[in-house]
């Protein structure tokens, strides 16, 4: 009970702030998500405000923000285009079942085989894509465009040195909104990125044949989104635990995006996930529980219901700045020191990761990508065999498996003995599988057949039990 009232008002006035500054930066995202699935605006800003309020509740890190994000909506592109947005609406209701089952097996137990070269490179393409979403929006428009985006840089990182009450984003936003009202100076505004109705989501069942042919259509799609989705929110929980110095229920939070994404479906939204860089703003403007992803959500909708004529009036350049700001904040820049002092093999990953992401703009294809690479490289550095000869003992170090196993069998192959009986030491090495089984068979038999016996010994218990499942061999061989 002590923790829960921690979480929703243990930083009301943070919370509120931040989650004000966070709404104002959903709406231009969430608008150009959707511009990039191909669906009207608001079914974007829908996803924000549902997902939103839902995770506050559902989700396993507070503070942590979900919405409509570009990731999600590079997925969903192929079935908006060939099937329309209904097919979108009931592809978001089984992501959210699929998500929800993974969270129930405990998915989140896999995150710990991700390496921290992979977490590196997911941070900094991150911030990359979120640089790169920014560029359209002010280079070669016009020089005011420029002013508005340096002042606004200016404004985020000089006034938290004067003002702390109010976040610096928030400030920014009304002073230079304001300006740009009454001195009539030309710039691009929210507006611009497409129309705003001033509209309540209301309950649908998506107009979908509900056959087994439709399920072959949207499940492809659904278990991409779910695995894009639990991906990128399970790395950015890990984040903001890192920024915050605290623990997150990882379980929890797969469960939370499930039942958002399940619901949002029926609102008219598109499936959404956690948001690296507006969990970063809600940080960096003193967010830090429940309430200020609530108030991201529930605020969300009061701009479009109540302001809507006055939010699409922002400019973009100022919005712009602050994502700026988000992106330069992102970006790891200790990985510079990290690409000089880190194995070389840690270093292709990191940028393996940050190459394939910034390529294909899909989070979830670098993070497996570099975790597969990590796994081969691992495999290549312990499928080294030593074997240290002491007389008519020798002495194994290393790993005995699949991929150590022909530099094992090549060694004793080509040993000429002295002696019609050796020792194989075992003190120092495991057999992992049956491949390690069988390269050791084979030793037996090919110096049975120069005459030569062999004596194993030390084997531990789980080779041992390997030993005797694979070959009806007693425990005491």
């Amino acid at each position: 009970m002590q923790s829960l009232k921690q979480q929703w008002f243990g930083n009301v006035r943070g919370d509120i702030l931040s989650g004000i500054v966070v709404a104002l930066a959903l709406i231009p995202e969430a608008i150009a998500f959707s511009i990039i699935a191909g669906v009207d605006p608001m079914v974007g800003l829908y996803a924000s405000f549902t997902i939103a309020v839902l995770i506050a509740f559902v989700g396993g890190r507070p503070g942590m923000i979900s919405a409509a994000t570009g990731a999600m909506a590079l997925v969903m592109v192929p079935l908006v285009r060939e099937y329309g947005v209904e097919y979108l609406f009931a592809a978001t209701i089984l992501t959210g079942i699929i998500q929800i089952i993974f969270g129930s097996l405990k998915i989140a137990k896999l995150m710990k085989f991700i390496p921290n070269a992979v977490m590196i490179g997911f941070v900094n393409s991150l911030a990359i894509l979120i640089f790169m979403a920014q560029v359209p929006h002010f280079v070669g428009i016009s020089t005011m465009t420029y002013v508005f985006v340096g002042i606004t840089l200016l404004l985020v990182y000089t006034l938290p040195r004067f003002i702390k009450v109010v976040p610096a984003p928030l400030i920014a936003i009304v002073v230079l909104t304001s300006i740009a009202l009454f001195s009539g100076i030309e710039l691009r505004t929210i507006g611009d990125l497409g129309n705003i109705t001033k509209d309540l989501p209301s309950f649908i069942i998506p107009n979908v044949p509900f056959t087994f042919e439709t399920l072959q259509i949207i499940f492809p799609f659904s278990i991409s989104l779910a695995i894009v989705g639990l991906v990128e929110s399970l790395l950015t929980s890990r984040i903001v635990d890192d920024m915050t110095g605290t623990e997150s229920n990882k379980n929890r939070e797969a469960r939370g995006q499930g039942i958002a994404n399940f619901v949002n479906g029926f609102f008219g939204g598109m499936a959404g996930c956690a948001m690296i860089g507006q969990s970063v703003i809600n940080m960096k403007s003193g967010g830090r529980g429940r309430l200020s992803t609530l108030i991201a959500g529930l605020f969300l909708m009061f701009l479009i219901l109540v302001l809507g004529d006055l939010v699409v009036r922002i400019p973009m350049p100022v919005l712009v700045g602050i994502m700026i700001m988000v992106s330069i904040g992102t970006f790891d820049w200790s990985s510079f020191k990290y690409l000089m002092k880190a194995p070389r093999t840690d270093v292709i990953v990191m940028l393996t990761t940050v190459t394939i992401v910034v390529w294909t703009h899909d989070l979830s294809k670098g993070v497996i990508a570099g975790v597969i690479l990590s796994a081969i490289f691992f495999v290549v550095k312990i499928s080294t065999v030593k074997i240290e000869p002491d007389g008519h003992r020798y002495e194994v170090h290393g790993q005995l498996f699949f991929a150590s196993t022909e530099s094992f069998v090549n060694y004793f192959k080509n040993k000429h003995f002295e002696t019609n009986q050796i020792i194989i030491d075992f003190s120092n090495s495991r057999i992992w599988d049956d491949s390690g089984v069988g390269a050791l068979l084979k030793v037996e038999d090919l110096l049975r057949e120069k005459g030569v016996l062999v004596e194993i010994i030390n084997l531990d218990a789980p080779s041992k039990k390997i030993m005797s499942k694979l070959n009806g061999m007693s425990s005491s061989h």
